[in-house]
């Protein structure tokens, strides 16, 4: 108001001066009218009183970038912290820092996820109850040559219980790798829902005796459908988008090297979004909910010493209780748990 006041004294006329200053002629005039109200502007420059310092920004895009986080995602970031006892802000914040520093860029090979069609209504309520399996293509040096890989899972705990590499998809394959893993996981008659698309290693002869010989219930997506199946389709998305996946494999034994090495990592230090971030090892074992518990204590330690940056609760470290394999267009959770019980 001063300076408007002085150049107006000086001969200037007082909307240039405003446009000078980014004022309106009419917010002059109510300050003129209230001179001790405050801004009360909606864009005007006020600082939260929460707003992170410039070294703690910092100290996010250090963090963000080290090797070991480099191709991860804040969602995955932040779990990984939270294991080592450490909270360094929340997820969102780590997105927001990072979208200002122009690094919002996929820090993975990988697309955004597509929402895919629901397969027959299952639910899980604990390990080694439902489990997916399909067949994926594997690259190799000759243009229209694959090797075959075939990959099992837990969808309770996403666990890979069971993978083979060949050099051709066969009912006999699936079926010896179906054999192996109820042996080893302890399978009991009718205690497994297995599900899988309509491909012919699927269907054929030698499998369909398998299941029936094991006790295994099966499952099978809708004809005509193929992303019937999205828990394996999940998994071969982050099989083949990982950072270390070559782009052919030599042999058959080059790529079964590559999966002994794969498999345990993704079953003991991968943190996996649709179980709480805990590795699929943890939740196969049970351990998930004491390490959400754990994370849970953490967040609330952080928000006492730092109440001012918390706008409500500290973030859910909820434990998911079952997982559903899809649930009907129209029908709930709960409708599909009766049906399943």
């Amino acid at each position: 108001m001063e300076w408007v006041e002085a150049a107006c004294r000086q001969g200037a006329r007082k909307a240039a001066a405003c446009a000078v200053l980014g004022l309106s002629v009419r917010t002059l005039q109510r300050w003129e009218q209230a001179p001790s109200q405050r801004d009360g502007r909606l864009d005007g420059n006020r600082m939260p009183a929460n707003q992170l310092s410039e070294a703690e920004r910092q100290q996010v895009l250090a963090v963000a970038n080290q090797p070991r986080y480099a191709a991860l995602p804040p969602s995955q970031i932040v779990p990984r912290l939270a294991d080592e006892g450490r909270y360094l802000e929340s997820e969102s914040t780590f997105y927001r820092v990072l979208k200002a520093a122009g690094q919002m860029a996929h820090r993975q090979r990988n697309r955004p996820s597509r929402p895919g069609a629901k397969p027959q209504a299952l639910v899980a309520t604990r390990a080694n109850e439902i489990y997916s399996w399909d067949i994926t293509y594997l690259p190799t040096l000759v243009r229209g040559l694959f090797f075959y890989l075939y990959l099992m899972l837990d969808i309770y705990s996403r666990k890979i219980v069971g993978w083979q590499v060949q050099e051709r998809e066969s009912s006999e394959h699936a079926a010896a790798l179906l054999a192996e893993v109820c042996v080893r996981e302890g399978i009991e008659a009718a205690q497994v829902n297995l599900h899988a698309d309509n491909g012919s290693p699927m269907k054929g002869a030698t499998m369909l005796a398998m299941m029936q010989y094991l006790g295994v219930v099966p499952s099978f997506s809708r004809p005509a459908i193929s992303n019937d199946n999205p828990y394996s389709e999940a998994l071969f998305r982050t099989v083949k988008y990982a950072p270390p996946y070559p782009d052919y494999f030599a042999s058959v034994p080059d790529a079964r090297a590559y999966f002994e090495r794969f498999v345990p990592w993704y079953n003991e230090k991968h943190r996996h979004s649709g179980i709480g971030f805990v590795t699929p090892g943890q939740r196969h074992r049970g351990e998930d909910q004491a390490i959400l518990a754990r994370r849970h204590q953490g967040y609330e330690l952080a928000k006492a010493q730092h109440p001012e940056r918390w706008s409500g609760t500290t973030r859910h470290w909820n434990w998911i209780d079952a997982v559903y394999l899809n649930p009907k267009k129209g029908q709930s959770d709960n409708a599909v748990l009766a049906e399943a019980v």
